[in-house]
């Protein structure tokens, strides 16, 4: 049987798709594809399923039940993929039908705001204008923080976007050395009270950075005068070109304090400190916002990392710059986590960000003790239809889970986490091989004598692969470097 999701990661995920296009019957294939890509097999099945697409039998040109034949797939002679289409049939076949769209009720408070639901566009380019943020919430978005706001005179450098890949999977991570809103403040307030008046239901965020307390203050003003819902400090962006702001301010405690209080004193908004990953200790600076009077933190902005390639080169040089995508998303969940877990800040909401792409994701940050979740690479990627799938998916898991309300997922993963010393260490759980699946190619075998315990053998002449547990530890590196999916786990039984 074919993984569905690796066939699905093959997709272009084309915008107006010509497989929806050619589909006969009127389903919506690159829909049902594009849910399945985004971890969202459950509801796959309302878009594309074997019962219609197959037919009964579940075998193209087979005479279902009723007598009629299956389609000779015209969705995927429409495909355009650049190598063989994509099995639409073979991927239809894997899923079960489903007739009701999960209900569950996204809605949640944040610093007294009631959110429709917690998904936020980060403060970046994907929120620069009215046409593009109006965009992103007629499909669906909770709301925006909008990208920062300062009096400097910003020019950016072209290019200014590179990416890292992985065995041709590109955006593994991702690397940029955008700046802040190239707009006067006058015109991105102007954009911010428009917004308000036309989405009053959205969460209107203003990012702001000022050079001196008189900017920071100002600018915390003509936010509220023109009627953002919040402030959110911009104390960390690690690539401006003049020293003495972004990352340099989050990194210093005193001034986060300051001008924490500096903001807390100019306005009635609420206000978000947005936290630099570049610091050991983030729940310091995190405290320092706490004690200026901040109501919330944001966590976290792109980690300072550098690229070294003529790709990204601007004339010939480079500089240090911002990393961001999926890589550092177990870096901000960790940071996240120091923040929600720390006495000095337990209890203070978070937002977070860093490498959401999926609806698990964004309930793992809020299993964690987010009551939002900002996204913008994977925007940057794949557009703002991912909305779809962010709140399909996660509805269906709370409705799976039986959960009411979406604040009680907020949290709930904190106490899960304890020191090293405190894990068992007394029990294992072995691997279990799937010999239907396995295709034979040996990676495990390569992986457990080179990385591991030397505890997989590999018959060349069968080309399957056998465990000897007398040597197995249960680390599951072959698990993981499994390309098929045909190993998992068996039972965890005490240590021999």
């Amino acid at each position: 049987m074919i993984n569905s999701y690796i066939e699905a990661s093959r997709c272009l995920l084309c915008t107006d798709a010509p497989c929806t296009e050619a589909c006969p019957k009127g389903l919506d294939p690159a829909r049902g594809i594009r849910a399945i890509r985004f971890e969202n097999e459950h509801c796959a099945g309302l878009n594309l399923n074997a019962e219609d697409c197959l037919g009964s039998t579940g075998s193209a040109g087979s005479t279902g039940s009723a007598g009629s034949t299956t389609c000779d797939a015209p969705c995927e002679k429409a495909c355009l993929h650049y190598d063989f289409p994509i099995r639409i049939r073979e991927i239809a076949s894997t899923i079960a039908k489903n007739t009701k769209a999960p209900t569950a009720d996204l809605s949640i408070d944040f610093c007294g705001f009631h959110c429709e639901n917690p998904f936020m566009l980060a403060s970046s380019v994907i929120g620069n204008c009215y046409e593009m943020i109006a965009n992103a919430f007629d499909l669906g978005w909770g709301g925006v923080m909008y990208k920062t706001i300062s009096f400097l005179s910003i020019k950016e450098v072209s290019p200014r976007f590179d990416h890292v890949d992985k065995e041709g999977v590109p955006f593994v991570g991702f690397r940029n050395m955008e700046q802040l809103s190239e707009h006067s403040p006058e015109v991105d307030f102007e954009i911010i009270g428009r917004l308000k008046r036309n989405y009053p239901s959205k969460l209107i965020v203003a990012s702001i950075m000022g050079k001196d307390e008189f900017e920071w203050a100002r600018l915390a003003q003509m936010a509220e005068e023109a009627g953002a819902d919040m402030i959110e400090c911009n104390f960390s962006c690690p690539q401006m070109k003049t020293e003495g702001l972004g990352s340099d301010i989050g990194q210093n405690n005193e001034l986060v304090r300051i001008y924490s209080m500096v903001l807390k004193q100019a306005t009635k908004l609420p206000v978000i400190a947005k936290m630099t990953p570049n610091v050991t200790h983030i729940e310091e600076p995190a405290l320092s916002a706490r004690i200026g009077g901040a109501d919330a933190v944001s966590a976290i902005n792109t980690i300072k990392s550098i690229t070294l390639n003529d790709r990204s080169s601007v004339s010939g040089q480079t500089t240090v710059s911002g990393y961001s995508g999926k890589a550092v998303m177990p870096i901000a969940q960790r940071m996240v986590l120091d923040i929600a877990k720390s006495p000095g800040t337990k209890g203070m909401p978070i937002s977070g960000i860093g490498g959401i792409e999926t609806w698990k994701d964004a309930v793992g940050y809020l299993r964690l003790g987010c009551s939002n979740v900002q996204v913008c690479t994977a925007v940057m990627q794949y557009g703002y239809r991912i909305i779809d799938d962010l709140i399909q998916g996660t509805r269906d898991y709370m409705e799976s889970r039986g959960i009411t309300h979406l604040s009680e997922l907020v949290g709930e993963a904190i106490d899960e986490f304890v020191v090293p010393g405190k894990l068992d260490r007394e029990t294992y759980v072995l691997p279990k091989f799937n010999r239907e699946i396995c295709v034979g190619c040996g990676r495990c075998a390569i992986s457990c004598r080179d990385g591991g315990h030397q505890a997989i053998c590999f018959d060349a002449e069968t080309r399957k692969p056998s465990l000897n547990g007398k040597k197995c530890v249960g680390c599951h590196l072959c698990l993981l470097v499994c390309p098929v999916g045909a190993i998992s786990s068996a039972n965890r039984v005490p240590k021999r």
